[in-house]
């Protein structure tokens, strides 16, 4: 299964590569944000981050991935280290659009395959591949819900569980401008090895369109709060000895570009 998972993200990965160079690019949008919390649980306290996040939408399907830049304020991990950093690359291949036939039924839209190439510093490195789900929920700018099975590569940490992840977005007018409300939830369901527990990462952003308050283009220069719930954070469960439920509210500015 190892084998296989690891083989099917790289033939979703190479198979997005070869259609994108003979596909015309839809859209697309990029940004940097940049964030600073207070109270994170497992890593030092105190973090400041720097995210690229780039998604774009192409005629076979839709590809999302970002970067953080993470640091400690000279701090340091139980690794000794006062950074880190971490990314995801998570390609999706859309069934509706490969084979040119809609596949609607009830709120579904489109039918996907989905996987997602995690990696972190260190030995951080999982593979995840799973059936995605474009919805149509009113009041949604857009509401999709994959499901992974997730295979943990790291050398020290070698695992195989089942994740579900739902990601939105939600628009409400205020005043001359706009609020977005979007995000995801992470939920590993179970992990199949000692020592680690399923856990929970819910990660809300509530931002308010400052550039289009200021008479500036809409949708280009935010300013807000990142919400971040993670129970038994990185697997680990929570204890009077050592707390790993993370409740944190970072402050953000992010722009589009």
């Amino acid at each position: 299964m190892r084998t296989l998972i690891k083989g099917a993200v790289a033939a979703s990965l190479a198979l997005a590569s070869s259609l994108a160079s003979a596909s015309p690019l839809l859209w697309q949008d990029n940004s940097l944000t940049y964030l600073y919390g207070k109270d994170f649980e497992v890593d030092p306290p105190i973090q400041q981050a720097v995210t690229f996040e780039h998604v774009s939408g192409w005629s076979f399907g839709d590809l999302f991935l970002f970067v953080d830049s993470i640091h400690y304020n000279g701090a340091r991990d139980a690794a000794g280290n006062n950074s880190t950093w971490y990314g995801e690359i998570a390609p999706r291949l859309s069934f509706g659009k490969i084979s040119g036939r809609e596949l609607k039924f009830g709120p579904i839209t489109d039918v996907l395959l989905a996987g997602t190439y995690e990696r972190g510093r260190g030995d951080i490195k999982n593979y995840l591949l799973g059936p995605g789900f474009d919805l149509a929920v009113p009041g949604f700018d857009y509401l999709q819900l994959n499901t992974y099975y997730r295979h943990s590569d790291s050398p020290s940490d070698v695992r195989s569980s089942w994740q579900i992840t739902p990601v939105w977005a939600i628009t409400l007018p205020a005043g001359r401008s706009d609020i977005l409300i979007d995000g995801y939830i992470d939920w590993i369901v179970d992990n199949d090895g000692d020592g680690k527990h399923a856990n929970l990462h819910f990660n809300p952003q509530v931002k308010y369109d400052l550039g289009k308050a200021m008479g500036w283009k809409a949708k280009q220069l935010y300013a807000g709060i990142e919400y971040s719930y993670w129970k038994n954070k990185y697997g680990i469960k929570d204890s009077s000895a050592f707390e790993t439920d993370q409740n944190v509210t970072n402050l953000l500015v992010k722009v589009h570009f």
